[in-house]
């Protein structure tokens, strides 16, 4: 019974180790963990030292100070560069930081109307709409019938298209007004001109 449940529970810490280890993570091999015969090293200012055994490579890094990192595994010889290895790793998570930091996440904002909106409501939706489009998000627009609007669905899709021409400057259509159910809706995205923010 014990050698039973110590079992499952060894199964079990398998499985959630298993689980735990990451997918995308690049492990470089670096200084003793790197065991090739041999090596075609590239110095820490790009040059070329040529081929060698991994142990002089090592040696040459260790007198400079610096790390010997291999580069390009599945090469034959593998790649191996000197170099600051903290360094590297610093600045490569700096670049990555600041690369997300300049990323645009496109949303898709909707705005939504009836077919009997007043000109004044029609008028915010329009100043809303072109406000997210100048923030470079896109835009779907809907206007939802009701009852006996479902009989005049031509109205909507003028409402529809009008929208569209109040926004040509700044958006293109993507999605023609299509009913779907009792909702008719149509995509614009913005211009490149109009991903800058005002």
């Amino acid at each position: 019974m014990l050698c039973g449940r110590f079992a499952s529970a060894l199964f079990v810490f398998r499985y959630h180790f298993w689980r735990c280890v990451p997918i995308a993570t690049v492990n470089y091999q670096i200084n003793d963990d790197i065991r090739d015969k041999e090596v075609r090293v590239i110095g820490e200012d790009g040059a070329q030292l040529g081929i060698m055994s991994s142990a002089e490579a090592l040696q040459i890094a260790e007198e400079k100070d610096l790390d010997l990192v291999k580069i390009a595994p599945g090469s034959n010889p593998p790649v191996c560069k000197i170099m600051d290895y903290g360094k590297y790793r610093f600045e490569q998570s700096k670049r990555e930081k600041e690369a997300r930091k300049n990323q645009h996440v496109i949303e898709v904002k909707e705005i939504r109307m009836s077919p009997s909106i007043g000109e004044n409501d029609f008028n915010t939706k329009l100043k809303n709409a072109q406000k997210f489009l100048r923030d470079g998000d896109r835009v779907k627009v809907t206007v939802r019938f009701r009852g006996r609007e479902m009989a005049h669905t031509n109205i909507g899709e003028q409402l529809l298209r009008k929208f569209a021409e109040q926004c040509a400057e700044l958006a293109n259509l993507d999605k023609q007004p299509k009913l779907e159910g009792r909702n008719m809706s149509m995509f614009l995205s913005p211009k490149p001109q109009g991903n800058n923010k005002k």
